[in-house]
């Protein structure tokens, strides 16, 4: 049975959020490709097929077919892709699992959630607004606050992780990489439960 569920149709997506461009490669913002290309770098799927506005690739995770994209469109456009792409694989809501930063949590820290507001975050505000609905689930990965209250938030979300920083991230991405595989197979109860 096995060999049926590789090419089987696709059952998630999965919307790991970020800005395309080389400066804005391993910013705060980005941590949603980061965790593409860990998942990528681990199932050895590239994710270089440029459809929906999207970079994308397929794998199975959580034993379900995942359509993994990273929306080219600039942050604040991202539902445009997911719009295209769950549309075209008619994929509901409540199987859009999306990962993004969020300035609001400590960082490395992850909060996983069935629904809610965009918090203040474009994208997850566009991709609301693109599925006219907020009840998918999302994976957020704290990157924390500027210490300074006089420091743009625009600046902090496309900044660069600092030395030390970067190994918290790393270790947070490997749990985002289990959270999403945990939230495919057992539903977002149980990977609250784990990594919340």
């Amino acid at each position: 049975m096995g060999f049926l569920k590789k090419s089987g149709p696709v059952e998630w997506l999965l919307v790991c959020l970020g800005n395309p461009g080389k400066q804005y490669e391993n910013t705060r913002h980005n941590i949603g490709f980061m965790a593409a290309d860990l998942l990528s770098e681990r199932e050895g799927v590239k994710l270089n097929k440029l459809r929906y506005r999207a970079l994308t690739g397929e794998m199975t995770l959580g034993g379900a077919r995942v359509l993994v994209i990273k929306p080219q469109t600039y942050m604040n456009l991202s539902g445009e892709a997911v719009k295209l792409a769950g549309g075209f694989y008619k994929v509901p809501p409540e199987r859009v699992l999306v990962i993004s930063d969020d300035v609001s949590l400590p960082l490395g820290k992850l909060r996983i959630r069935a629904s809610g507001s965009a918090g203040g975050h474009n994208g997850l505000k566009n991709i609301i607004a693109h599925l006219g609905t907020d009840a998918f689930p999302r994976i957020k990965v704290g990157v924390g606050a500027p210490a300074h209250p006089e420091h743009e938030m625009v600046d902090w979300v496309i900044g660069n992780f600092s030395g030390e920083e970067k190994k918290v991230v790393r270790q947070a991405l490997e749990r985002v990489t289990e959270a999403v595989e945990c939230v495919v197979a057992k539903g977002v109860g149980e990977a609250q439960n784990r990594y919340n």
